[in-house]
């Protein structure tokens, strides 16, 4: 990363340096990042070169990934709106990346200003920015941790003193699971998290897939395997499985600009294009969907 683009990024929002403690919070310039990428195809500044070159090839592969992340972000909003109206106080946002335009405590907490909610992601500058945006907030909070280390997101202070797991809560897995490898055990994970919620819980969730893109999917993982940023598509039948038995909402598991659009003008054609499906299944409530 050099200082000509530390200087640009930085002269975009004015006089606070995005890049400002990176170093000190052990970020390596030179490695991709999924939150900074994510934030980038969101149109973000928060990235360093070495995300937006990974992007750039990402897209030259399908230039149709930029439209399918931002897709997916509208899909999380059109969701924790779904869930307020059904009596959820209190969110869980596990790989939540960098704070964006439509965050779940601001589309939650303006439905119904008790929510409480909790975002988890292990990049330190999803973090840092998250604690900025919430300073004063005693109603969310933000943790570093990672997916695969359950035990630290569950055992955390914050969650414990923001997340009753006796009560209904939302377990949010947004854009995250594709990045868990099935060595990973990413079935046991959301498998825990289920059986950790309360009846009435729900669990949001989209996922890359490779249902409608095998050849193209395929490509992809080799392009994120080969910048250190590992990623892994899944089937319709595969993604379906984080579930288990908790009953799916309708219209079930659909490609994410399907799920509940709020007209019948934001439904595109060509739905393989946009990468990710994406469901809400609640726990023993099947009567209130």
């Amino acid at each position: 990363m050099g200082s000509g683009d530390q200087d640009g990024a930085a002269a975009r929002l004015g006089n606070d340096d995005p890049f400002d403690g990176w170093a000190a919070a052990g970020v390596d310039p030179t490695k991709p990042n999924i939150a900074r990428l994510y934030d980038y195809w969101l149109g973000g500044h928060h990235n360093l070169v070495a995300d937006r070159e990974l992007a750039e090839a990402m897209a030259t592969l399908d230039p149709w990934i930029p439209a399918a992340c931002k897709a997916n972000r509208e899909f999380l909003g059109r969701a924790v709106r779904f869930l307020a109206a059904h009596g959820i106080r209190q969110f869980l946002d596990i790989g939540s990346g960098i704070p964006t335009v439509g965050n779940v405590h601001q589309i939650a907490q303006s439905a119904a200003p008790e929510a409480r909610v909790v975002y988890v992601d292990r990049d330190p500058v999803a973090v840092a920015m998250g604690r900025k945006l919430l300073a004063g907030d005693g109603r969310a909070d933000v943790v570093q941790a990672d997916i695969r280390d359950l035990d630290a997101i569950l055992g955390d202070p914050a969650v414990g003193r923001l997340i009753d797991f006796g009560q209904p809560v939302a377990i949010m897995l947004v854009a995250i699971l594709h990045f868990v490898l099935d060595a990973d055990e990413p079935y046991r994970i959301v498998r825990h998290l289920r059986d950790a919620a309360a009846p009435g819980s729900y669990l949001v969730l989209s996922h890359a897939t490779s249902q409608d893109n095998q050849a193209l999917a395929a490509a992809a993982e080799r392009i994120y395997n080969s910048r250190g940023a590992d990623g892994q598509a899944r089937t319709r039948d595969q993604i379906g499985a984080f579930f288990g038995d908790w009953e799916l909402a309708e219209p079930g598991l659909v490609y994410a600009p399907h799920w509940r659009p709020n007209s019948p003008e934001d439904v595109p054609g060509h739905p393989e294009r946009y990468w990710f499906l994406a469901g809400v299944a609640g726990k023993q409530v099947a009567q209130r969907m």
